[in-house]
Parts: C-alpha cells; sequence; structure tokens
C-alpha cells in the first residue's frame, strides 16, 4: 500500500470535514431521531441532502432507490438504511471503466473552465501523472490572454519533463492549437493537454474561440480520441453546475476536474454534476502538489465524506 494515496484519502477526508458536518451529522440525527420509516423520514433526508448540495435530480433518484430496498428487504428500523443510502450515492458517482480509455489511446484533451479553478495546475498535474505513466506527453498552452498562463505552464511542463508549444501573449489560441496537433502528429506523442482561456465575462467570444479550437482539432487529427475535460472548484457549489452547464453548451463534455476540494462546505456538489450533466468527475483535487490530484474513486469518495476507512485507501 503506497503511502501517498493513504495521505490522499486522509487529506479528502480531511477536506470534506465541513460538507460531512453539514450532510452527515444532519442524517445521523434522522436516522436516529426517527422511531419509523414514513413520508417525515423521507422527507427530512431529502431536506439534508438538497441543503449539502447533492442536488434535486440526485437526492430524487437515491431516495427513490432508498424506498425500493427498503421495501423490497422489508426494513422497519430507519438506522438499517444508512448502508443502503451510502451504497446508493456510490453507485451515483460510479465511474465507467471506459473513462479513462485516453491513458491506452492516441489523445488530445482540452482543458477548459472559468478563470481561477485551478486549471492550468490540473493541466500540469495530468501531464507529470501521464508522463509517469510512460506516456509521451506535449502540452499547449493556448490560454494567450493570462500573461501568466504561458509562464505557468512552462514551469509545470518543466516539472514534469514534456514539451509545451506556446504563442505569444495575445496571439489566437485557435492558431497554437493548430500548430500543438501538427507537433503532436510529427512527434508522434500519446497524449496533447491543451490550456485553455478561461474568460467568462466576454462568454460569447471565448465559447466561440473553444468552437474553433474543436473544429481545428477535428480537421487536423481526424479520429484522434478527444476528451474535453472541465475543470470545477469544489468550494463554488451549485455556481460550477452552472459553469459546466454553460460550457457543455459549446463542447462535448467528457469529464470534470474537481478542485480545491480540500476546505468546501459543498463537497456534495461532486455527486449533483454527475448526476444533472450525465459527465462523469474523473479527477478530484484536494491541494498544491501533483499527488494531490488524483483519479476520482466513487467508494474512496464517499467513505471519506462519511467518515469511515477506506478498505480502497490504496486505489
Amino acid at each position: 500500500m503506497s503511502e501517498e494515496k493513504i495521505g490522499f484519502f486522509g487529506r479528502l477526508k480531511q477536506g470534506l470535514t465541513k460538507t460531512r458536518d453539514n450532510i452527515v451529522n444532519g442524517m445521523d440525527a434522522v436516522f436516529n431521531g426517527a422511531s419509523n420509516i414514513d413520508e417525515d423520514f423521507y422527507e427530512e433526508l431529502e431536506e439534508i441532502l438538497i441543503m449539502g448540495d447533492i442536488g434535486i435530480n440526485a437526492t430524487t433518484s437515491i431516495l427513490e432507490r432508498l424506498r425500493q430496498q427498503v421495501k423490497e428487504q422489508h426494513i422497519k428500523e430507519p438506522m438499517d438504511c444508512k448502508e443502503l443510502l451510502t451504497q446508493s450515492i456510490k453507485e451515483q458517482m460510479r465511474v465507467a471503466e471506459t473513462a479513462y480509455d485516453f491513458e491506452k489511446e492516441q489523445s488530445v484533451i482540452m482543458v477548459i473552465g472559468v478563470n481561477g479553478v485551478g486549471k492550468t495546475t490540473s493541466v500540469g498535474k495530468l501531464a507529470g501523472i501521464l508522463k509517469a505513466e510512460g506516456r509521451k506527453v506535449l502540452l499547449a498552452a493556448a490560454d494567450t490572454f493570462r500573461a501568466a498562463a504561458g509562464e505557468q505552464l512552462t514551469e509545470w511542463a518543466n516539472r514534469a519533463g514534456v514539451d509545451i508549444i506556446g504563442g505569444a501573449e495575445g496571439s489566437d489560441p485557435a492558431s497554437v492549437i493548430y500548430d500543438a496537433v501538427n507537433a503532436a502528429k510529427a512527434r508522434n506523442v500519446d497524449v496533447l493537454l491543451c490550456d485553455t482561456a478561461g474568460r467568462l465575462h466576454n462568454k460569447k467570444n471565448l465559447m466561440e474561440e473553444l468552437r474553433k479550437m474543436n473544429r481545428i482539432i477535428e480537421k487536423e487529427f481526424p479520429g484522434v480520441h478527444r476528451e474535453n475535460l472541465v475543470v470545477l472548484d469544489g468550494t463554488t457549489g451549485q455556481n460550477a453546475l452552472q459553469q459546466a452547464r454553460e460550457f457543455g453548451a459549446v463542447a462535448d463534455l467528457t469529464g470534470i476536474i474537481l478542485t480545491k476540494m480540500d476546505g468546501t462546505a459543498k463537497g456534495g456538489i461532486a455527486v449533483a454534476i454527475q448526476s444533472e450533466l450525465q459527465v462523469p468527475v474523473k479527477y478530484i483535487g484536494v491541494g498544491e502538489t501533483i499527488e494531490d490530484l488524483q483519479k476520482f474513486d466513487s467508494e474512496q469518495f464517499v467513505d471519506a465524506l462519511f467518515n469511515r476507512e477506506s478498505d480502497r485507501a490504496d486505489g
């Protein structure tokens, strides 16, 4: 068992403390306080889950499943519902085996999101993770609007020991993507990771730009495995869901990177996003170092949320 992974579970558990106080304590009060399983019991559970940012869609489907199991298994004691509920949340969040196919195939990964969510950092960390798995990685610094973005990404590229294609500040991001795609083909790169600008105040232009980048990749690199990962800040709760919707309108989202989970009271948003958008959370971040970004594991996440020892802590 690697200490690093156990360390990650520990940090995740610690990071979800505020969320746990929000959701789990309330749920325990319902489980302990209810004398039988009736409508009031379900309504109180519903309220706690929605207040915990788990969202209406996910809450409805979790509780529908719970009602069904209670009926089928003839459960009479409220406390006996706790395990069923945690299992139901795990199932809601499970990531399909195919979610990480890009690791095995030649891929172009576009990383999108608003400013300040940790996009450039996530690209850098992903580059490090993929390089460590023996993949040949190339970075595209297509955020040409934020002066520090290129420098920041170059620093990550050096740290990970991977090449980077950039453009001058203020240059056309689509031309950076064009150059990077052609470099990736010429150098027979396994994974091209593209960092993009995150301006939402000028939404129309930004979104148009994303479409343009997508068209270039399709035209220049037909048949390559495509991923559009949206980076969301776990501390922003329902706002993150709204951002993902807006990006989903212009790019076919294939996954979510959820950052800043090391101090949010809104960790339940991970469940909501997956349920509302039908897009899996693929990576979760709990801090600054490369080890602090890891593949999302629904068992581990729910165990951390409910403050249980995870037998999956070794990954």
